[in-house]
């Protein structure tokens, strides 16, 4: 079946991440590493624009990583593509014998193509089984979590990963349905959360969307995936190399935006009249704050609307 690569999957910020990334990506040899490769648009435009760059494309999600490897294809030679999460960054960079690189990609959250693909259990607009798992060779499902998970749990679960105000209400209408049949369904747990949610808040935005997001971050375990992966990035670019993420959602923003700001502190006190080099700051920011995606490009791909993208450079070598 032939795919139209270029309808199914639109890349947010395509061209700033391009711009973003080129300029350490001229030099014949360039390692370009994505660690969220999806369905490979990023990844397309960047070695388009760089003609010398390689890239190390990064996938939990095997069905992503054969879309990306049938989009890639004009340049397989230049193309290494790895199935794994991204917190096995220098794993993946082991076995591919490489110690430094020049540019990193991460585009977080859950991708168009597990949102599209009803099956996958990610979207709460359609009725599917209950699972979200990114990589569905392995992990518990958000069903399991579901019905395993204590009321205090699952409350402590929606507050700390969705922000949930009604997570009382929620977790125990999950503990009181889950004890006459089993919570197995997108459906079944849409039902219930409406269900679940007061008049008054009912035009609040949907009721099931804080909740599934708190579920698919916890069951792929992705912000304690992040925290590890971003020093790892950080930890294995080149001066003059740089690191740039795109954010969806206010937990992972935050988590990034502290991670980035440590690394492009400096450790010099106040008062000191010479600065030793071993004390200056490692990366400058290329960003002001977070930038956005246009209001164009927003109206255009309505998932570009929450995007936020930071970036970083490294300025020293952690030798220096």
């Amino acid at each position: 079946m032939t795919r139209d690569l270029s309808s199914i999957h639109l890349p947010v910020m395509r061209e700033r991440v391009v711009e973003m990334l080129s300029p350490t990506l001229s030099s014949p040899g360039a390692i370009y590493v994505d660690c969220t490769l999806g369905m490979g648009g990023h990844a397309e435009a960047v070695l388009t624009a760089n003609p010398n760059a390689r890239l190390v494309g990064i996938d939990r999600d095997e069905a992503a990583l054969e879309i990306a490897g049938e989009r890639l294809a004009p340049f397989s030679e230049r193309v290494t593509l790895a199935h794994a999460v991204y917190d096995e960054f220098d794993a993946v960079l082991d076995d591919a014998g490489i110690d430094e690189v020049d540019a990193v990609f991460f585009d977080l959250g859950v991708s168009s193509l597990q949102l599209d693909e009803a099956e996958r259990g990610f979207s709460y607009m359609r009725d599917a089984a209950l699972d979200m798992r990114m990589d569905r060779s392995r992990g518990v499902t958000a069903a399991e979590l579901v019905a395993e998970l204590s009321e205090a749990e699952l409350r402590e679960l929606f507050y700390r990963y969705g922000d949930e105000k009604l997570a009382p209400r929620y977790a125990a209408a999950i503990v009181r349905v889950r004890a006459e049949q089993p919570i197995e369904t997108t459906g079944q747990l849409v039902d219930l959360l409406q269900a679940a949610t007061p008049a008054a808040k009912k035009h609040a935005g949907h009721p099931a969307k804080r909740v599934f997001q708190a579920l698919r971050v916890e069951v792929n375990g992705e912000l304690d995936a992040l925290e590890s992966a971003l020093p790892q990035a950080l930890g294995r670019v080149r001066v003059g190399g740089r690191v740039a993420v795109e954010s969806y959602q206010s937990l992972e923003d935050r988590l990034v935006k502290r991670v980035f700001q440590v690394a492009s502190t400096s450790d010099v006190p106040r008062g000191l009249p010479l600065t030793p080099d071993q004390l200056e700051a490692e990366f400058r920011s290329l960003t002001r704050g977070a930038e956005q995606a246009t209001e164009t490009e927003a109206t255009e791909n309505p998932r570009a609307k929450p995007v936020r993208l930071r970036a970083v450079e490294r300025i020293r070598s952690r030798t220096s």
